[in-house]
């Protein structure tokens, strides 16, 4: 009679089979917050490099479109692109010295608004329903000079690290000069090295992917545009109406508040109806709230879903946590360019994974570079 040993079980088969898919679940978790981990750390290190390019990306997405008219006029490239650069930095230096003129103009107005707006806090301490002596006042008063005195050492250290902060915004605004000159002059053949990096197998599908995320890109840049124009125009005009100091430049703030979506637009907001509250008082400060309420409705039902369409569309939670690891990773600039950057990752990776005929194309017009989207033989170098 043959005995049958026992059969020796696998030790997987010991194991349930939810405590095995828990486990595998986990370990790749892990390996990909680890991943997250390391590329957070090395754009926090680099971040001085990479928010430049970055800030040139946005930039080139506007100028673009300028630098191919000239092109397609015969002009030659490098012209092109210098032209375009040097009108978009006149631009940019017109609007920021009208809005210091503005500044300087009613900075003393302000100025006065500021202390009369203190006098009466002050007598609303002592005559309103606190019933503070001006003894106690004077006390709080002098504890917080004495604050300041007791930490004079703290305030120059952080006056040195402004000074090291100019030198950073001045290396990097000459950074961004330099990148997005060669945005503008060699930005196709640019992205066309890029992509012969990877596999001939991939190549096309890579292009396409960027070539959709460039569109969002550009659709993202001209629709905030937009918007933001509309809501500081429609602002600013309220608040020259209503006799607020400072309209221009709160005007310009907010249009750049703008560009940050949610956040943005409700903190510049929040800045201009401090000053109408310091300025002209509270029946001023809520008119101004009361505008900028309706315009920020306005925008997200309207201007917003109308010019940006389902091409940039993400969802309100992906933009909030876009925004807070920007501000966290970058700043204010990190911020700023959260959002488009996930929006331009969500359309490449929908055309990746579901095929380049499941994304719905963002509605550019008719003047990104009109070579094809394929890499070509003769302008992709490497193999692998």
């Amino acid at each position: 009679m043959l005995i049958r040993e026992p059969r020796v079980r696998p030790v997987e088969e010991n194991v349930p089979v939810g405590v095995r898919s828990a486990a595998a679940w986990s370990w790749r978790l892990l390996v990909i917050l680890g991943a997250l981990a390391v590329l957070l750390y090395l754009v926090g290190k680099l971040q001085h490099v990479l928010i430049p390019v970055a800030i040139a990306l946005l930039f080139a997405a506007v100028l673009q479109p300028a630098a191919m008219w000239l092109r397609r006029r015969g002009m030659n490239r490098s012209l092109a692109a210098g032209i375009v650069l040097l009108g978009g930095v006149g631009a940019v230096a017109g609007v920021l010295t009208l809005v210091i003129d503005a500044i300087s103009g009613g900075f003393g107005d302000l100025s006065d608004s500021v202390e009369g707006g203190v006098d009466e806090v002050r007598d609303w301490l002592v005559q309103g329903p606190l019933s503070l002596s001006q003894q106690q006042i004077d006390d709080a008063t002098d504890a917080a000079t004495q604050t300041v005195l007791d930490n004079r050492d703290t305030f120059t250290a952080g006056a040195l690290a402004t000074a090291t902060t100019v030198t950073h915004i001045v290396t990097g605004f000459l950074l961004i000069l330099f990148v997005l000159f060669f945005f503008l002059r060699d930005g196709r053949d640019i992205w066309l090295w890029l992509v012969g990096l990877f596999p001939k197998t991939v190549r096309q599908d890579i292009d396409g992917a960027g070539l959709n995320a460039w569109k969002t890109l550009i659709s993202y840049v001209r629709g905030t545009g937009v918007v933001a124009f509309v809501d500081a125009m429609s602002i600013g005009v309220g608040l020259l109406l209503l006799g607020v100091p400072l309209a221009v430049p709160l005007t310009a703030l907010i249009f750049l508040g703008a560009f940050i979506p949610i956040v943005g637009s409700f903190l510049s907001g929040l800045i201009a109806v401090l000053v109408a509250l310091v300025s002209n008082g509270p029946i001023s400060a809520l008119l101004v709230l009361g505008l900028c309420v309706l315009v920020m409705q306005v925008e997200g039902h309207i201007l917003q879903p109308l010019l940006l369409g389902r091409a940039v569309k993400v969802h309100p939670v992906a933009v909030i946590l876009a925004i807070a690891a920007g501000l966290i990773t970058a700043g204010i600039i990190g911020a700023l360019v959260a959002v488009p950057l996930i929006a331009c990752l969500n359309v490449a990776a929908i055309y990746l994974l579901r095929g380049r005929y499941a994304v719905e194309q963002a509605p550019v017009a008719a003047d990104v570079d009109p070579r094809p989207p394929q890499p070509r033989e003769d302008a992709v170098k490497g193999t692998h």
